[in-house]
């Protein structure tokens, strides 16, 4: 009996790289916007879900209903890191941006607790639900597809695009926060205006949804998916890939944490502790996440000469030391451009993970289990540290411990310091194999 080979699988050209990397990237923005516009907006919407009360007690609320959303990230990551491995990346896409749609509806459209009383927070934790499940499969199928597409040579450089697009998701949220803050009094976006950008980010993911039917499928799935071969499953990642599986929580430990501390909460932290007005706070947030962005493919293509381990470990290294003094004078700052050199210089320090740790992961796992293997360890540490991070912080400030955590975003730094000195570099020893 005579095996079948598979048939040979050609590379993409670079017209066809370029391509995909752009449609699975506007995709990934559209994604991230909605899911940041939650917390941009937080200060505005916290007291139509929930019963009077002191400001902090009201985004402690909202924080933990953010925190929510991310316990469905682990089941949207092992759902859909399946079927993108078993049914391709392109249709993983698909299907998170279509959940991502309907959660973002749901919030622009339900009413306010004063008007239909428990039900508002309830459903507001159902969007959350849904948008937890769709960012959950997110990140590892475009994470996956952006490496995948990459040539070898360049694979730093276009997979850092993931973040790109999930930075620029944030920074789009927070400029329609500003512009709206421009045209609405503030009576008006406290009362009504919030509900726009939940609009908007469901009319943009129905346009999406239609630009990601049509991308181009990866050179590795195709190879992967003809030679047959172990299925992707929760069992096939923890028996046959345990230690790979463990690196990713760990290395994203205390990236995700420092990412979260330094963007996602810096808002409220500037506005809550440090005492700036909200317009001062989110000019300071916007302006330093667009440098943010533009720093990911500079660092990814250093990664593509040097390796991803050095950025890693510096990383690591100045996070560690460096976040409890850039919190600690941050809190007692006044001086917006001092405030904005701080964020700056711990966002700069956050770069030597963000701009990296998709292709780093996806470089971890063989094809058949790769969407899976990167989604789902990821999406566990998010729940665990970066989904909570906002409200560990906002719990310790209402304990009166504030300085506290500071001490434990760079405690967790620490711990993903060790997994980066002791794995090897993945740009040596990638299981990507296709040019």
């Amino acid at each position: 009996m005579t095996s079948v080979l598979p048939m040979p699988v050609s590379a993409p050209s670079q017209r066809q790289r370029l391509k995909a990397i752009i449609g699975g990237s506007t995709g990934n923005l559209v994604e991230w916007y909605d899911w940041y516009a939650y917390s941009a907006f937080t200060l505005y919407f916290a007291q139509h879900f929930f019963p009077s009360g002191d400001r902090t007690a009201q985004l402690l609320s909202a924080a933990g209903i953010f925190a929510v959303g991310f316990l469905m990230r682990p089941i949207g990551a092992w759902l859909m890191g399946v079927y993108a491995d078993r049914h391709g990346r392109k249709s993983g896409l698909t299907l998170s941006v279509a959940l991502m749609c309907a959660g973002s509806l749901l919030i622009a459209v339900t009413p306010s607790y004063q008007t239909i009383g428990v039900g508002a927070p309830l459903l507001l934790i159902v969007a959350r639900l849904m948008q937890g499940l769709s960012i959950g499969g997110e990140y590892g199928a475009s994470a996956t597809y952006l490496s995948e597409m990459a040539g070898r040579n360049r694979r730093g450089f276009y997979s850092s695009f993931q973040y790109v697009t999930l930075i620029a998701g944030q920074l789009v949220a927070i400029c329609v926060l500003l512009l709206l803050q421009a045209i609405l009094s503030e009576a008006e976006l406290d009362d009504w205006g919030w509900r726009i950008p939940f609009l908007i980010g469901g009319g943009l993911a129905v346009v999406v949804f239609w630009l990601r039917r049509g991308l181009s499928e990866t050179q590795s799935y195709a190879i992967a998916k003809a030679e047959g071969g172990p299925k992707s499953g929760f069992v096939e990642l923890i028996t046959r890939h345990p230690r790979e599986t463990l690196t990713v929580m760990l290395l994203t430990a205390g990236g995700t944490i420092a990412f979260y501390a330094y963007s996602i909460y810096m808002q409220k932290f500037l506005v809550n502790t440090a005492g700036m007005d909200r317009e001062t706070a989110s000019q300071i947030n916007g302006i330093t996440l667009f440098i943010f962005m533009l720093l990911q493919p500079a660092a990814g293509a250093l990664s593509d000469r040097v390796g991803r381990k050095p950025l890693m470990i510096g990383f690591g290294l100045l996070g560690m030391i460096g976040t409890y003094p850039i919190f600690a004078t941050l809190a007692v700052t006044r001086d917006p451009m001092i405030a904005g050199l701080l964020v700056m210089a711990g966002l700069t320090i956050v770069t030597g993970y963000t701009s990296i740790n998709a292709v780093v992961k996806a470089e971890l796992f063989p094809a058949h289990i790769r969407a899976l293997g990167v989604a789902l360890p990821y999406a566990l540490a998010n729940t665990l540290f970066g989904g909570t991070a906002e409200f560990v912080a906002l719990w310790f400030k209402q304990m009166g411990m504030e300085q506290a955590f500071y001490i434990y975003v760079s405690l967790m730094i620490g711990v993903s310091l060790i997994v980066y000195v002791r794995m090897r570099d993945t740009k040596q020893h990638s299981r990507i194999l296709e040019d």
